[in-house]
This record gives C-alpha cells, sequence and structure tokens, in this order.
C-alpha cells in the first residue's frame, strides 16, 4: 500500500518505518527540514532500540522516503496517519492545534479517495473535528472527495516500540465505514499473523480505549508505590507483598514495580487529558486524580529520604541554611525508563532540581539521556562518562533508572570510590541483604 505519515517524532518514525518493514511504500513528512536532512543522511533523531538498522534499510530498499512536501505525500498515498504532537495546554486538555493543521493539509492536496488515521493520541470526539477541518477545506476548493476518518491509537513502549509494533497485542481500529475498516484490516494483516486480533470498533470507543489503557497502567503503578511507602510505615517488605498480590492471575506482575514515579510523553499527559475530558461532561475521576496527585509525590519521595538520612546522621550542610551543601550526590540514570533518551516529566528532573536546591553537587551518568539531560540542566550538575566517575567522592549514590548496565556493578570498587557508602535505591534493583553483606547503608523503596 501507498501510505504518508504526518509527523516524525517518536511514534510518526516509529509507524513509518515499521509499515516499510512489511512492504509497504511510506512517505514520512514533517515541517522540520533540518529533521529532514538528517533523517535523508541517515542520522536518527531519536534513540529506540533496532530503529536506526530499519531506517537504513528501508531507506535504500526506496520503501521509506523522508520529505517536507506534504502535497507530494498525500498526492501519492491512499492512507494518510497523521502522528503529530498533541502537547498538554494548562488545564490538562491535549492541543489538537497541529493535528487539525495536518488534517486541512491532506484536505488541501487530496485528489481522490483518503483513509485519513488519527495515530496521535487524542481525546475522544477527535475524529469528528477532523472531518469538519477537512469537509471545510474540500467546500473551499470546491471539491466534493470521498474520506474515511480513522482512529488507531498505538500502544508502544519506549525501548521496546519496534517489537510492540511488529508483533502487537492487539490493533484498535475505529472506524465508522465498512471500506475503511477493510483497507485498515488489509494493511495491518501481515503483523497479526499468530492470530493476535484486530479489534474493529467505532471510533470514539478507540479513541477511549488508549487514553484507557494508560490511565490503567499509571493506576497500578500509583497503587504499588502507595502500598511500597506503607509497608516502610508498618514494617513489611514491599518485595514480598509484590509476590503475594502478582501471582493472582486476575492482578499480574506487570506494572507492579514500586519506585520514584513514572514520567515520559504518555502515562502523565494522557492521565491529564482523561481527567479533563471527565469534567468536560461533568464528571469527577477521582481515582486518577489521585494516580496523579500519588506519582506527584511519589517523585518527592526519594529526596525526602536523602535529606532525613544526612540530618539523623548530624552531617547535613555546612553552615549555609542549606542541608546538603558540600555534599556530592551521584546519579544514576537520567531517561525516564531504560532503553530510551527520552526525559519527558521524567522523575530525574524533580529529584535533581531538589537535590540542587538543597545545595548538593550532583554528579551524574545514563547510558544514552546525557544529551537530553544537558539541554534540562545545562551546566548546573556535571556529566561523568561512566557509572564510577559519579560515584568518586560521592557522599551518596541514587539510582533513578534501571538500566541493565547498573543492575550487577562491582559493588567493592564503588564502596572504595564513595566517601561514604550509602545508596538510594529509586527502583529496587538490589536486595537490601546483599547491599549490607558488601557493608552499604541502603535504602530501597518499601523495603527491609
Amino acid at each position: 500500500m501507498n501510505i504518508c505519515v504526518i509527523g516524525t517524532g517518536y511514534v510518526g518514525l516509529v509507524a513509518g518505518t515499521c509499515f516499510a518493514e512489511s512492504g509497504n511504500d511510506v512517505i514520512c513528512v514533517d515541517i522540520d527540514s533540518k529533521k529532514i536532512e538528517r533523517l535523508n543522511r541517515g542520522e536518527v533523531p531519536i534513540y529506540e532500540p533496532g530503529l536506526e538498522e530499519l531506517i537504513k534499510r528501508n531507506s535504500e530498499d526506496g520503501r521509506l522516503r523522508f520529505t517536507t512536501d506534504l502535497a507530494l505525500a498525500v498526492k501519492e498515498s491512499l492512507i494518510c496517519f497523521i502522528a503529530v504532537g498533541t502537547p498538554p495546554g494548562e488545564d490538562g486538555s491535549a492541543d489538537l492545534k497541529y493535528v487539525l493543521e495536518a488534517a486541512r493539509g491532506v484536505a488541501k492536496n487530496m485528489d481522490g479517495y483518503r483513509v485519513i488515521v488519527d495515530k496521535s493520541t487524542v481525546p475522544v470526539g477527535t475524529a469528528e473535528k477532523v472531518k469538519a477541518a477537512v469537509c471545510s477545506e474540500l467546500k473551499l476548493r470546491g471539491v466534493d472527495y470521498e474520506f474515511d476518518v480513522v482512529s488507531n491509537p498505538e500502544f508502544l513502549k519506549e525501548g521496546a516500540a519496534i517489537d510492540d509494533f511488529m508483533k502487537p497485542d492487539r490493533v484498535v481500529i475505529g472506524a465508522d465505514n465498512e471500506k475503511a475498516a477493510e483497507i485498515m484490516e488489509e494493511l495491518y494483516s501481515p503483523f497479526v499473523r499468530t492470530n493476535k486480533p484486530i479489534l474493529i470498533m467505532d471510533v470514539k470507543s478507540a479513541e477511549m480505549t488508549k487514553y484507557a489503557a494508560n490511565a490503567m497502567l499509571a493506576s497500578k503503578i500509583s497503587f504499588i508505590n502507595e502500598i511500597a511507602n506503607l509497608c516502610e510505615l508498618v514494617g513489611a517488605d514491599v518485595a514480598n507483598v509484590r509476590r503475594g498480590i502478582g501471582s493472582d492471575s486476575r492482578i499480574g506482575f506487570e506494572f507492579l514495580f514500586p519506585g520514584v514515579g513514572y514520567g515520559g510523553s504518555c502515562f502523565p499527559k494522557d492521565v491529564q487529558a482523561i481527567i479533563r475530558t471527565g469534567s468536560e461532561y461533568g464528571y469527577d475521576l477521582k481515582i486518577l486524580k489521585a494516580v496523579e496527585a500519588v506519582n506527584y509525590r511519589q517523585k518527592e519521595v526519594m529526596v525526602d529520604r536523602i535529606l532525613k538520612h544526612f540530618k539523623e546522621s548530624g552531617v547535613s550542610g555546612q553552615g549555609s541554611g542549606k542541608p546538603l551543601e558540600g555534599k556530592i550526590i551521584g546519579v544514576w540514570g537520567l531517561s525516564f525508563k531504560p532503553r530510551t533518551d527520552d526525559m519527558r516529566e521524567a522523575p530525574s528532573i524533580t529529584i535533581i532540581n531538589r537535590l540542587l536546591e538543597a545545595g548538593a553537587r550532583v554528579k551524574v551518568h545514563d547510558p544514552e539521556a546525557m544529551d537530553e539531560a544537558k539541554k534540562v540542566f545545562g551546566d548546573r550538575i556535571e556529566y561523568m562518562k561512566d557509572n564510577y566517575e559519579v560515584v568518586t567522592d560521592a557522599d551518596a549514590l541514587a539510582v533513578i533508572t534501571e538500566w541493565n548496565e547498573f543492575r550487577r556493578p562491582n559493588f567493592d570498587k564503588i564502596k572504595a570510590l564513595m566517601k561514604t557508602p550509602v545508596i538510594f535505591d529509586g527502583r529496587n534493583i538490589y536486595e537490601p541483604k546483599e547491599m549490607m553483606e558488601h557493608g552499604f547503608i541502603y535504602y530501597g523503596i518499601g523495603r527491609i
């Protein structure tokens, strides 16, 4: 099939590349000429395992092209995916400006039937707005081409997006027209040969499915963080509790990992957006408001514990009034999760800013997110080439992102390099007993 993907951000780039990998002819379009130039040189603007290799292969084979020419892309394509950003407004609602601009762009250049697909994460009712925008533009042109608007939400995990797209748990297609549904089923048929379902439903249900899925996963994270915090107060170990509840097939283990909260481009934005949708319809989504509040608070837990430790040990501050003045805090991990360089809404931002406010000198390392971190922190923190440089002369180590590189380091070497052997484990990747055997003072989340 001939496809164009409008927007070469995370979703658009992964989707366009994977469609090309399955044999389709794909044109990816973006208004950012510098990004398109980079892509045409084989430079990938985001880090996602396996993506660079797929882009290179499909570009060389002629199935994948990058351009700023929307007219060309629309004229050559039957299916036009809209995969532009929907940044949250001040009230938490999704900003549809770029989605509607893309829709009008398709309408200005289409010369016959098109399937226009909302791939961006958008609120319920967006397809109707896209349809209205297209109709309005066609009317201005004095033409009456047939088209359908489809909702096709993405369910990609950063760090595993290629596998998620090529081997999906399910494909959700919201279509109110049988013709459009059949075209989309044909497009996705190569991806579901293991009998995973293609779920055809009405457009509004498809739009709601994306928000409901992410809100549910965010709820599980905030739930286990609440339980972890309570475990600390009552003297229980959240690792044991997690085993006890996760073994129940109705609950499962996925997303029941206590830590310093969720971040990224999806969960924070989507939880806010669905809360806003509820408000617009006069419904108060109390559970999701609590999920958001718990997550906001959880990002503060590690720093509270660091401040408490140094206060109780009698070595906080150096007379400046700032409790961590003169202290060196090492930080492992900056991205919101491993296997990505994405720092949007990353817990590390909240944690490091609070450490700096408390007077600490902060040294950091992340396998992929160092360049993104420099955009956030500038020269306010120190960037180390490896994790051992981070702990050299450090008064404490804070583990924020659970990269594999951090799971089994040389603990004897770390202890020898540190000024004081204190570890604050924000992802519970170490066992308390083992840390104590190595001679560390260890703080996990809900661990004993």
